[in-house]
């Protein structure tokens, strides 16, 4: 771990973070007799994709960090490169105290990873026979991994279906054997990658409450990436944005939420708005910071959303109702809003996450 000399012990830090990934452009059948410089011919025919951008993050000991960005914007890659998975281009990465790129091996003793989505288990196997898989990899000895996976059956509530395979559970339960298995060795790092993604509601609360016992009970440091607000909400003790390779924010809640004050935000639930509603009011309202259509899902009752921010609520609102009018749009109701994380995200990028998940 990193003491940063004012108290602060840092689990995990980024200094300066940058990850490119190369694109190989078709150069034709005859391409390889082109006789240009090798460094020119690579400018001119390869794509370059930055994905982390001069990444600066410090996650403290036993914290439980969120990171928030649209799909796309960076997070796994964050993840990769703090898990050994990918080499950064540029900058140090420590994480409990060890170079990722120097101290390799000592770096993945430190954390488990649980990625949401994917098959990292083996569903043929029973959910104790993976842990203990899983266990012989980690050179744990075996008296104590059989008592380490007996404590974790139980924690997540599986040890009455222990012995059952895995191709027989839910996508929650499978979710569940995934995390005790990056708890097996006890590291004391969790790199969670959208762990609730694809669940049902009531496994995504579940997840969601194990997430923060971890956290918690046994003072694990989590950095766990999504892009459900309410997820973020619940759980984390502070925040980060990202977008497009970019850090924009980091804080608690509460400082991120008073970003956007609540009498500069106005929300107008609307329906069948047309294209270009944005520009057309931005054309009434040039002061405003922010306008942002969210589509809803109008065939299962849920309306639009035009999100105003940045302008005074009491004296812009009929501007508004007047610029939706003027395009004949159907307005179900007009409200001055307590800012969300949404909002924030939205201020500071532009784009839009996922309000709420599954």
């Amino acid at each position: 771990m990193v003491n940063d000399g004012a108290g602060d012990v840092f689990s995990i830090e980024t200094v300066g973070l940058t990850k490119r990934f190369v694109k190989k452009k078709h150069r034709g059948f005859f391409g390889f007799l082109r006789k240009d410089h090798p460094k020119k011919r690579q400018k001119e025919n390869d794509d370059v994709t930055v994905a982390l951008n001069n990444v600066n993050i410090k996650i403290r000991a036993g914290e439980l960090f969120g990171l928030l960005g649209p799909n796309g914007s960076g997070k796994t890659t964050l993840i990769k490169c703090l898990s050994t998975i990918l080499i950064p281009d540029e900058g140090r990465v420590t994480v409990n105290g060890f170079d990722v790129q120097k101290e390799t091996s000592m770096v993945r003793a430190s954390f488990g990873m649980v990625v949401g989505g994917e098959r990292t288990l083996y569903w043929k196997l029973t959910a104790r026979d993976n842990l203990m898989y899983f266990s012989s990899l980690y050179k744990m000895q075996r008296a104590y991994a059989k008592k380490r996976i007996e404590e974790l059956l139980d924690a997540f509530q599986l040890s009455d279906r222990a012995d059952e395979r895995l191709e027989d559970y839910s996508s929650g339960m499978r979710q569940k054997v995934a995390i005790a298995r990056a708890l097996l060795h006890d590291p004391p790092i969790l790199l969670l990658d959208e762990p609730t993604l694809g669940l049902d509601p009531n496994f995504a609360r579940q997840i969601r409450k194990q997430i923060r016992e971890i956290s918690e009970k046994y003072g694990k440091t989590v950095l766990l990436t999504t892009h459900y607000m309410d997820e973020a909400e619940q759980l984390c003790d502070r925040l980060g944005f990202i977008n497009h390779g970019n850090i924009v924010a980091v804080d608690t809640l509460n400082r991120l939420k008073a970003m956007v004050k609540e009498k500069e935000l106005v929300e107008v639930a609307v329906y069948s708005p047309p294209v270009g509603i944005e520009t057309h009011i931005r054309s009434m309202l040039p002061e405003a910071e922010v306008i942002k259509l969210i589509r809803g899902n109008e065939a299962e009752g849920t309306p639009s959303r035009i999100k105003v921010i940045g302008v005074t609520a009491e004296e812009h609102a009929g501007t508004i109702i007047d610029a939706l009018r003027q395009k004949n749009v159907r307005i179900g109701s007009v409200n001055v809003v307590v800012p969300t994380l949404e909002d924030v995200f939205i201020k500071l990028t532009g784009a839009e996450l996922r309000a709420s998940g599954v």
